[in-house]
C-alpha cells in the first residue's frame, strides 16, 4: 500500500486554460487532458492539450490521457503534447510499460485498470511493476465502441480496496465520484487520490462552487 498524507486530487476533463487554472488555484494536485478515445466526455485536441500543458507548472501533474496501445504511437503522441504523465486508458502489457520508462526517462507512467471483479486485482499487480501509478474507473473495454472513461458510475469499491493493499505503487480512484460519495470512498478504498470529472461539471463545464465544495469534502474527511 501507498499512502499519501493527504488524498490528492485529480481533476479531468480540462478542456481549456481557465479550467485547469481554476482547479489549480482550488487545490487540484493534477488535470487531465483527454486525447482522442472511442467515447465518453471531455476530448480536446492535441494542438489545445500542448497549449493547456505549457501553463501548468512543474509541481502539477499534467495528465495525458489516451487511448493509444501501439508504444511508438504513444511516445510521439506524449512528445508533441509535452505533458508530464501518460493515463494509459487502455490495457497495455508490462513489457510494453517498461519500453515507456526507458523511451520516456521523467515521464510518469499510469495505467488505469477498469474494476469489474477480482481478477483486476492480478492485472494491477502486474501492472504495478513498471508503472509509476495506476488509476482504477469503470470503464468497459470490452464493448464494440469501448468506453475507457467519464461513465460517471462507481464500482466495487471492495475490489479498488484490495489493489490499494494489493500494490506498493499510488493509486487514483475514479468513476462516479461527487461530493455525496467521495467522503467514504476515501474511507473504505483508501486510494492515494480521487479523479473526477462529470460530479464537478454543469452542461460541462467546469463548475467552481462545485469544484469547492468537492474538495471542501474531501479536507474534511477524517482518515
Amino acid at each position: 500500500m501507498y499512502k499519501s498524507t493527504y488524498p490528492r486530487i485529480k481533476i479531468c476533463c480540462i478542456s481549456s486554460i481557465e479550467e485547469a487554472q481554476m482547479a489549480i488555484r482550488l487545490g487540484a494536485s493534477a488535470v487531465g487532458l483527454v486525447s482522442e478515445m472511442p467515447s465518453g466526455p471531455g476530448i480536446i485536441t492535441e494542438e489545445k492539450i500542448t497549449k493547456i500543458a505549457k501553463t501548468i507548472p512543474p509541481s502539477v501533474g499534467s495528465f495525458l490521457l489516451t487511448s493509444k496501445t501501439d508504444v511508438d504511437e504513444i511516445i510521439e503522441q506524449q512528445k508533441r503534447c509535452e505533458t508530464n504523465t501518460i493515463q494509459l486508458c487502455d490495457s497495455l502489457t508490462p513489457d510494453q510499460h517498461k519500453e515507456l520508462r526507458k523511451a520516456l526517462p521523467g515521464i510518469s507512467i499510469v495505467q488505469v485498470i477498469h474494476v469489474w471483479d477480482e481478477r483486476n486485482i492480478q492485472e494491477a499487480l502486474d501492472a504495478s511493476k513498471n508503472c509509476n501509478g495506476l488509476l482504477l474507473d469503470s470503464g468497459n473495454p470490452k464493448l464494440s465502441v469501448k468506453e475507457l472513461g467519464g461513465t460517471g458510475r462507481t464500482h466495487n469499491w471492495e475490489i479498488s480496496r484490495q489493489i490499494v493493499e494489493a500494490v506498493n505503487i499510488p493509486v487514483f480512484l475514479a468513476g462516479g465520484l461527487n461530493v455525496n460519495n467521495v467522503s467514504d470512498s476515501l474511507k473504505l478504498v483508501g486510494p492515494f487520490g480521487v479523479d473526477i470529472c462529470s460530479g464537478v461539471r454543469t452542461n460541462g463545464l467546469l463548475n467552481e462552487k462545485k469544484l469547492a465544495d468537492f474538495i471542501s469534502a474531501i479536507k474534511n474527511t477524517s482518515l
